[in-house]
């Protein structure tokens, strides 16, 4: 095998085809053009070229103590339900009104 044969077969393992990238847009509900299937195949094919990368990354032991971080919880005075609402573009029985979610 020549090196261009080898060096091909390890872009092949990074590849992404033009269905493939179809799939995926389908999936986030994205439209693209032959042009952009194209651009992005090339794209992901050098993303997944990083993580390939991160594979020879030795893994190494940790050894130090994990220690909580987090600061006590303190009571502090808030605001009253008047003054919460105060601002507010429409309110309700002591309540905000947002925009139906449906």
């Amino acid at each position: 095998m020549s090196d261009t044969a080898a060096s091909n077969d390890g872009e092949d393992a990074t590849a992404v085809d033009a269905e493939e990238v179809r799939h995926v847009a389908e999936l986030a509900r994205v439209r693209l053009d032959d042009d952009e299937v194209d651009e992005f195949a090339a794209q992901f094919g050098d993303i997944l070229e990083y993580f390939e990368a991160l594979d020879e990354v030795p893994e190494t032991e940790r050894e130090e103590d994990l220690v909580n971080v987090m600061r006590p919880d303190e009571v502090e005075e808030g605001l009253t339900q008047a003054e919460a609402l105060s601002n507010a573009e429409e309110t309700a029985d002591g309540y905000f009104v947002g925009p139906k979610v449906s």
